[in-house]
């Protein structure tokens, strides 16, 4: 027998949390379900969850944005800013708040926490693998996040179901609403790897376009650690001519974006027509000024990601920034988990982005 669905957005993912549950409203005749779940917090910073209504039987989904930096709390009188680390402490105490009586609980955890800690290569922790197994130890059932850094972490629990969604689709769709003048074609157009961990993802898209692909390699300095990686030296390209066409450069996320920018500079000085970046997640850690001179000095034409991480207004408002919605894919996602269908074509939206190329291309 299929359980209602009962929707629990913490506060990090409030404004796409709305949205979806308006969505899901809209395709059953009205009916809201939205519960009502807060996270406050002790003088202490100590904090807790409290569900204003009942769960039980239900078919859970808890909606969060650990990358939310825009929300604070009191502590000892001073204010700190949420880490997300003190997200994920929230997700597992509106699980422990649940307390057993879900029939069914899924994150949906868009950025995956410590995804980026998804394997070591000396004596350090291994964060993403410890979060999934607690998360199932928890009773969770599943994990819905987009565009894993390393999708092979899902090893960590072969029992807990785990899906990573790509949201090509809507790039694709973005992208062709917003350039009416684009020829995909290998002779015009070509996928980037910004490195050799975006290749899947390129090779994904470019076979879809019919286009070639071309990936940087970068070179870093093992020698030494700079917030938390090995700085890169140098990034050396790999593929056919990009002169006179339009580049498009993918990658699951940009943090504080050198490398990204110093891509787009040398596909440019390479002779690039234009050049495109599409990103899951912008997080645009060290501010936006230095997008604001390499768009100026026509690095790169235009930058897309999704609203699946919080977005400061500043960035919205840039005339290089295109925001990619997901808010109707995650009422999708929902929807097709509760009525117990595959979720296969949303995971992999492969035809619908030929049946979008092919519309565009007529």
């Amino acid at each position: 027998m299929q359980s209602d669905i009962g929707l629990i957005v913490l506060k990090s993912a409030e404004k796409i949390g709305v949205r979806v549950d308006h969505v899901l409203s809209e395709w059953h005749e009205g009916k809201h379900f939205r519960i009502p779940a807060e996270c406050p917090r002790f003088s202490s910073g100590e904090g807790k969850c409290v569900l204003k209504q009942s769960v039980r039987d239900l078919d859970v989904y808890i909606l969060l944005d650990v990358c939310n930096t825009s929300l604070t709390y009191d502590m000892f009188g001073e204010t700190n800013r949420m880490s997300p680390d003190d997200h994920y402490q929230d997700l597992k105490r509106v699980i422990a708040a649940c307390n057993g009586k879900a029939s069914r609980i899924t994150v949906i955890m868009p950025f995956l926490y410590e995804g980026r800690q998804h394997r070591k290569t000396t004596r350090e922790s291994l964060d993403c693998a410890v979060m999934l197994r607690e998360l199932e130890n928890m009773g969770v059932h599943s994990l819905i996040t987009f565009d894993a850094h390393d999708p092979r972490i899902q090893n960590v629990v072969p029992l807990m179901g785990m899906e990573t969604v790509s949201p090509a689709l809507q790039f694709t769709q973005s992208f062709l609403t917003e350039y009416e003048d684009l020829t995909p074609d290998s002779d015009h157009m070509m996928f980037i790897a910004p490195d050799e961990g975006a290749t899947e993802r390129v090779v994904f898209l470019a076979s879809l376009f019919g286009v070639n692909i071309g990936m940087f390699y970068k070179r870093r300095d093992y020698t030494r650690i700079v917030n938390g990686t090995n700085p890169v030296v140098a990034h050396d390209f790999c593929g056919t001519s990009v002169e006179g066409k339009d580049v498009i450069v993918i990658d699951d996320m940009i943090a504080s974006g050198g490398s990204m920018l110093d891509t787009c500079r040398q596909l440019k000085d390479m002779g690039a027509k234009r050049a495109f970046v599409f990103s899951t997640f912008g997080l645009f850690t060290a501010g936006l000024d230095k997008f604001d001179k390499a768009f100026a000095d026509r690095w790169f034409d235009r930058i897309f990601t999704t609203n699946l991480v919080y977005q400061k207004p500043e960035l919205r408002e840039r005339d290089w920034y295109v925001s990619v919605n997901m808010d109707r894919y995650i009422a999708a996602l929902i929807d097709t988990a509760n009525r117990g269908e595959t979720l296969h074509d949303l995971l992999k939206p492969g035809a619908k982005i030929r049946q979008t190329l092919e519309l565009y291309r007529r």
